[in-house]
């Protein structure tokens, strides 16, 4: 008998219990997961979950240009990034398909470029042609071959979303995404190996109360030469862009404070008087400060003695010559 019991297990003792039947609990067989050891993981989690964040940024980007497209809400969200082979991917695919070949061109000498493959799913296709050519963004017939016209209108579609890669990934490395060309037949590509081991990303739209896919297929191996070398450049410049960053934040800092206004007061000389004596004052009464004429005065900056000068007239305005600073150095 297992260690904790589910409540199904429960459900079923209690029943037993109450007709007078035998209590028997059924043990569930442990979870297995397949694996294929003739082609095992080539990615880990951790790099999974920088494709992750990437992707999650590109669906966000993704979304605001659709809707802004159709001018209809489209929500983008990342449903699964999975490693598989290129022949299990091509094989779930129509007959008649929209796929975008693209040149994922690196801003490095040292790593190949890398051939990705954007495919839109039936339904998204047929609902944006719709959609831009007047209609309500509705279809029927989608087991059929595109027309020029229709691949026109898709080939500037995937033209711009295509080139909204570049952004996301610019946390990993500088690209120039191109669209080289669109097929329509998925069997005839042979860009890529059948055993090629690829990263399948699928992102998810809800449009028009419809469920549609765009599909990213990457090679694995490309991919994980890209990471490696992330990887190590990002350990050997990570100090570097720390500092960066601090340099920065200070310059932020301060260009804000400068601009801060502050109270500036000139202090002619300091007295001590009875309150008695200050009732008493009338106009033409004379305080004596203490102090020469000729002698400094202070600048308080804020309530605190920052500078002293000499007192005097400039553009017919009274003014003070700053001397000596006693603040912070500036």
């Amino acid at each position: 008998m297992a260690d904790v019991l589910t409540q199904e297990q429960i459900d079923a003792m209690l029943n037993n219990a109450q007709t007078g039947g035998p209590i028997v609990v059924e043990e569930k067989p442990p979870d297995v997961k397949e694996y294929d050891f003739r082609s095992p993981k080539k990615f880990t989690k951790e790099r999974i979950k920088t494709l992750d964040s990437i992707f999650d940024n590109y669906a966000r980007l993704l979304s605001s240009y659709l809707t802004g497209l159709l001018r209809l809400y489209c929500k983008v969200s990342l449903a699964s990034i999975e490693e598989q082979r290129y022949f299990e991917f091509n094989n779930a695919l129509p007959d008649y398909v929209m796929m975008g070949m693209t040149e994922m061109r690196l801003q490095d000498d040292e790593i190949e470029d890398l051939t990705a493959i954007v495919q839109f799913s039936n339904s998204l296709t047929y609902i944006m042609i719709d959609r831009l050519l007047g209609g309500r963004g509705e279809y029927k017939d989608t087991d059929r071959d595109f027309t020029e016209i229709e691949v026109s209108v898709i080939e500037s579609i995937m033209n711009n979303a295509v080139a909204l890669l570049k952004e996301p990934w610019a946390t990993l490395v500088e690209i120039e995404p191109v669209l080289e060309n669109i097929e329509t037949n998925s069997r005839v590509i042979s860009a890529v190996g059948y055993d090629d081991t690829m990263i399948i990303c699928v992102l998810e739209i809800m449009i028009i109360e419809t469920k549609a896919l765009i599909t990213i297929c990457m090679p694995a191996l490309g991919l994980d030469e890209l990471m490696q070398k992330f990887t190590q450049t990002h350990a050997r410049t990570g100090r570097k862009i720390d500092a960066n960053r601090e340099k920065e934040r200070r310059t932020n800092i301060m260009d804000g404070v400068s601009h801060t206004a502050l109270d500036v007061t000139a202090i002619l000389g300091e007295v001590d008087l009875d309150l008695l004596d200050v009732l008493r004052l009338q106009a033409g009464d004379i305080i004596p400060l203490g102090k020469n004429i000729e002698s400094n005065i202070v600048l308080n900056v804020s309530g605190k003695k920052w500078f002293d000068g000499k007192m005097g007239v400039f553009n017919n305005k009274k003014a003070v010559k700053i001397e000596n600073i006693f603040g912070m150095e500036l």
